[in-house]
């Protein structure tokens, strides 16, 4: 095993009552917490009291299935930033998508957040999947995967020359002066691009960590040059050890051609633990989830996923020929991608691969000990297959309880992890610089091709 320096960094990845689809259905998930402040009061002080880097919440624009699914999610921003005051140190980051929103509106958000939480803010930058989303905002159609990045890359250019609009000196509140602000400092954006077009200044002063971290989840060939060129934090997901190398060695090897240094951006795949004292514990609490899903079910999930009608097939039976699924979706392609993989890699049948896409929605799923998972942790780690782990427990609140209680303190006693936090805001605690003032060079207003170029 590989020696590293520095130490794992961990998010708790906040999704319903749980990451396991019928968690909620669990008798000791919090699902009847789910629109309820002290529901998420709870998790973030548990994650600060195991001193995760940051708290994650997803964000869905559309509900579906509330029958037997848990549905419908608080506006995460909003939520994030009520969590502000009950919290101290834990970063706090959002899913917000580029495809549904204006950078302006973004801009101004998340400004807000990180001036409330002094300097805490992250925006996990995403462009949407399905037309159901694009339904709700009056459009007929989901925009294609590829044109949907090159529109998030004009999106996160006219963001960030919103957060540069304000040098970080130049408010002033001179009373006696009357000098509230030094207009020489604040300056207005002019951006006419292809895809979107600003002029004026934000309204809200810098933030504090010059720019609130930015977070990339896709890990397609358009994703991974997305984040190449913006991200600091990428979430993804990974099913081997040997598939986390070469993608975190893809993603690192691309920050080169961006002019950017290796630990300048952090890559943390989503890992799902099922744990207990002995492996029978962590067995038993693994059959009592993938007993709540029904048979039924799995059919249906996976033909959506892979937009194939899979009704036809034994359940019991390995996927048959399915043409070109990756290319048919316009959904998550590297999501699609890994399904494809693992089930051909492992043999796995109908019912196993759509247990453990429903069980984890595609990332991986850890089933064993307390210290068996400390060890995989550590594996990864060493190993270059990431510089930590985005963390997601099947059920909440007890699952992310059980880590913080019993893992943690594993990874503590072998320095992979910190024991307290030794900085305030989230780009210390992930050993990012801060960035200083990009924009207002002279001849700062780059035509719409150099903004925006094509994903490839």
């Amino acid at each position: 095993m590989g020696t590293r320096d520095e130490q794992l960094h961990l998010g708790a990845f906040i999704y319903y009552s749980g990451h396991h689809h019928y968690g909620w259905r669990h008798p000791e998930s919090g699902a009847e917490g789910l629109f309820d402040f002290k529901f998420y009061k709870r998790l973030a002080q548990t994650a600060e009291r195991g001193k995760f880097d940051m708290m994650f919440l997803a964000d869905l624009l559309y509900v579906r299935g509330v029958e037997d699914a848990a549905s419908g999610m608080l506006e995460p921003v909003q939520l994030l930033a009520a969590l502000s005051t009950v919290t101290e140190k834990l970063g706090l980051t959002a899913t917000v998508s580029t495809t549904y929103n204006e950078p302006y509106n973004v801009a101004r958000k998340f400004a807000s957040l990180d001036h409330l939480s002094e300097g805490r803010a992250g925006w996990n930058i995403v462009t949407s999947q399905l037309d159901v989303e694009a339904y709700n905002y009056g459009k007929d159609k989901h925009p294609e995967h590829g044109l949907r990045y090159e529109m998030a890359r004009e999106f996160v250019e006219v963001v960030t020359r919103l957060w540069d609009t304000w040098e970080d000196d130049a408010l002033i509140i001179d009373r006696k002066a009357g000098i509230f602000a030094d207009g020489a400092k604040v300056k207005e954006v002019e951006y006419k691009g292809q895809w979107y077009s600003t002029k004026g200044a934000l309204n809200v002063p810098r933030p504090p960590q010059g720019y609130p971290v930015l977070i990339q989840a896709g890990s397609s060939a358009p994703g991974q040059d997305f984040a190449a060129a913006f991200g600091e934090v990428i979430f993804t997901a990974q099913q081997s050890l040997e598939a986390a190398q070469a993608f975190y060695a893809s993603v690192k090897g691309k920050l080169v051609a961006n002019g950017r240094q290796a630990d300048s951006i952090k890559i943390m795949p989503g890992l799902s633990p099922i744990i207990g004292a002995t492996e029978a514990e962590a067995q038993q609490k693994y059959k009592e989830l993938q007993d709540l899903i029904p048979s039924s079910v799995i059919v249906g999930a996976l033909s959506t996923m892979l937009n194939f009608d899979l009704s036809g097939y034994p359940i019991d039976g390995e996927l048959p020929d399915i043409p070109d699924p990756v290319e048919a979706t316009n959904g998550m392609k590297s999501r699609v991608q890994l399904i494809m993989d693992m089930a051909r890699k492992e043999r796995l049948s109908i019912q196993d691969l759509g247990g453990r896409l429903i069980g984890a929605r595609g990332h991986m799923q850890f089933v064993g000990t307390y210290g068996q998972l400390a060890d995989f942790m550590q594996h990864w780690f060493q190993e270059y297959g990431c510089d930590g782990f985005n963390i997601m427990p099947p059920v909440l609140p007890g699952n992310l309880d059980e880590f913080v209680d019993h893992v943690v303190p594993i990874l503590q006693q072998r320095g992979l992890f910190r024991k307290e936090y030794t900085g305030s805001t989230l780009r210390e605690h992930l050993g990012l610089e801060r960035p200083g003032l990009r924009h207002f060079q002279a001849g700062h207003e780059r035509a719409a091709a150099s903004a925006a170029p094509a994903a490839t």
